[in-house]
């Protein structure tokens, strides 16, 4: 195992942020954590990096222990924090090399590592930190968490506020940093993301709801569900269609409703229902649960449906904009 993390518990005075959380990662494992903002991710992201210490439980990195152990941990980990933490004003090459001697080594001595992520910075490698655009800022950070050749690299929402050409280009990178040996955590309030990793954890307020392959995620005991669509805004029906017997849970998807049923019986209704509607292009379809679906299905299940942290949005990603009820 890379990385054990076994009923580990973090509270910030009152607000208890981890909640007996356990995890096992597989070196070598590309391994995604998904889950809205406040969930406990970023806890998690610093307990493993040795950057704060449980409260109770254990973790462990390569058999060290992130307390104990925390200068070997610190060796072993490339960790890029949610926030650009690099200093602004230096310049690339110079922030570079700052975090190479840190580690005790050079860039010279790892270049071979880095060369995917750094050639996109290379050409502005005099240029300050600061003024750097986004995607920039994002490959400077991975270049500098890389330099040292970490065992297992950590990145907490590497992707948040980057446009969808360099998250594509990012996670490409990853790709290849996998081919390295290396393991990679990585959280994301990106499905589409979440998807290209070997396996998820969903978390919500604290808590580890599911582990599991993206492509498995979706699939189990649901019961049925459906999509209601429309040329038009669906959004006005959303409480309308949550009164009608029979429906167990309905949350904005993007565009569209994604209705959840108490039994399969009810879908002739809902259906004869929503043709008499004024909306003549509304349409109700059955669908496949994708992975985000099966995130609300688990927090309904848990109990959590009236304080859910909100819908997905137009970019497929968990959204602050309508609360559950």
């Amino acid at each position: 195992m890379s990385v054990v993390i076994h009923r580990v518990d973090k509270s910030f005075k009152e607000f208890r942020a981890l909640k007996q959380v356990d995890l096992r990662l597989d070196s070598g494992e590309l391994f995604g954590v998904i889950g809205p903002d406040g969930a406990g991710k970023s806890t998690l992201f610093r307990i493993i990096a040795s950057l704060l210490a449980p409260d109770s439980g254990r973790c462990e990195v390569n058999g060290f222990n992130v307390v104990r152990d925390y200068r070997e941990v610190r060796r072993l980990i490339g960790y890029m924090p949610g926030r650009f933490s690099l200093y602004m004003d230096l310049s690339v090459e110079e922030n570079l090399n700052f975090y190479a001697r840190v580690f005790g080594t050079s860039v010279r001595a790892n270049y071979e590592l880095i060369r995917e992520v750094y050639r996109h910075i290379e050409p502005f490698k005099k240029r300050l930190a600061k003024r750097l655009s986004g995607g920039m800022k994002q490959k400077l950070a991975l270049s500098c968490a890389l330099i040292h050749r970490p065992q297992v690299l950590v990145l907490d929402e590497p992707t948040t506020g980057v446009d969808a050409v360099s998250r594509g280009e990012f996670w490409e990178l990853l790709e290849s940093i996998r081919q390295e040996g290396i393991t990679i955590l990585v959280s994301t309030p990106y499905m589409d993301e979440a998807e290209r990793c070997d396996r998820v954890a969903l978390m919500q307020k604290g808590r580890v709801l599911d582990v599991a392959d993206p492509s498995e995620i979706g699939k189990g005991d649901m019961l049925p569900i459906y999509a209601l669509r429309s040329n038009r805004e669906v959004y006005p029906f959303l409480k309308r269609i949550r009164k009608l017997e029979g429906c167990r849970s309905a949350w904005l998807f993007g565009d569209e409703l994604h209705v959840t049923l108490k039994a399969p019986q009810h879908a002739s209704a809902f259906r004869k229902e929503i043709a008499g509607w004024e909306d003549d292009s509304l349409k109700w379809v059955p669908i496949s649960p994708s992975i985000e679906d099966r995130f609300m299905w688990l927090m309904t299940e848990a109990g959590e449906a009236g304080t859910a942290p909100g819908s997905m949005n137009e970019n497929n990603s968990l959204s602050e904009d309508y609360k559950y009820t």
